[in-house]
């Protein structure tokens, strides 16, 4: 039996985006963006800061959590690494080559190792929300009253340990359900950085309003490349490299600002074989005179106020 047509009808099937979350537009087509001190690369350097529960619980498990059968110390102690040990190698490196990165923390973790987010606080480093924990993700079928109160929490946990208004928002997992965007506006979230479809920040509505998002990359994080990609630490480092010269190359070409995002996790790099590596990419950057090296709030205020208001 033939299926009836309105199984084939889709009324949002339409040149360009077949939704009405953000507008179709090519990065070639968008406005030149100008970053401070006439900069052609901007570049942003973000931490996460998280806690993956020995025996998670919930029905959707995220990069990184649990695998083996509880209790998995193997895998729980070494994420436990990166808050012990690999966290501060990293604020050595920052401080050695004067990055100024951002944080997203698990709230979690403001309980169970407050040590951390003092050491943040006292840095000044802007602080993201990354919900509660890497066993809260956020995805299709979850009920929006869990979801609203696990948003709820953890930024109310936070802004009170940071002292910041925390304005920014990174998923665990990049994972949104479709009430995300809306939950994350109601509780005065101004960015986040799930998408990575873009180079550059743009518009994304909601029903309570434009947030927008901060594309933050996923082809160069650290973890996707050495740990699901099983690619040596050293090509890592190469391919970061690479992707900044070529977007510095970009930028310079165009006449219009480029935007470099990078994604650690202490856990990872935070290793003694592998901080090096970390070290020597940092250096990189740190010697061009070119880039305009900025938190996330930053960069997202230099690019919105060159953005002309429909």
């Amino acid at each position: 039996m033939a299926l009836d047509q309105a199984n084939l009808d889709y009324p949002m099937r339409r040149y360009g985006m077949d939704h009405d979350r953000y507008d179709w537009n090519m990065l070639t087509d968008q406005p030149p963006v100008q970053w401070p001190g006439g900069k052609p690369l901007a570049v942003w350097v973000n931490v996460s800061l998280q806690h993956f529960p020995m025996n998670p619980s919930a029905k959707i498990k995220l990069p990184g959590s649990m695998t083996m059968p509880h209790p998995d110390l193997r895998h729980y102690t070494l994420r436990d690494y990166g808050n012990r040990v690999g966290l501060y190698r990293f604020l050595d490196a920052f401080d050695r080559y004067g990055i100024c990165p951002s944080f997203s923390i698990n709230a979690e973790l403001v309980q169970r190792y407050p040590a951390l987010m003092d050491a943040v606080r006292a840095r000044g480093d802007e602080v993201l929300g990354h919900s509660w924990s890497m066993d809260t993700p956020h995805h299709g079928g979850l009920d929006i009253e869990v979801e609203r109160a696990t948003v709820q929490r953890s930024l109310a946990s936070l802004r009170e340990a940071s002292g910041q208004a925390v304005r920014g928002w990174l998923s665990p997992g990049k994972l949104q359900s479709a009430n995300t965007p809306e939950l994350l506006k109601a509780e005065g979230i101004e960015y986040f950085a799930d998408w990575v479809n873009d180079e550059l920040p743009y518009r994304f509505h909601t029903a309570l309003g434009d947030v927008w998002n901060l594309p933050l990359a996923t082809e160069i994080e650290d973890r996707f490349v050495v740990m699901d990609n099983l690619h040596s630490e050293a090509s890592w480092a190469e391919q970061v490299v690479d992707a900044f010269e070529l977007l510095l190359a970009e930028a310079r070409e165009a006449g219009a600002g480029r935007l470099l995002t990078l994604s650690l996790h202490p856990w990872v790099m935070g290793q003694p074989h592998r901080i090096h590596h970390l070290e020597a990419v940092l250096a990189h950057i740190a010697a061009s005179r070119e880039v305009w090296q900025a938190a996330p709030g930053q960069i997202l205020d230099a690019f919105t106020a060159q953005q002309v208001t429909a």
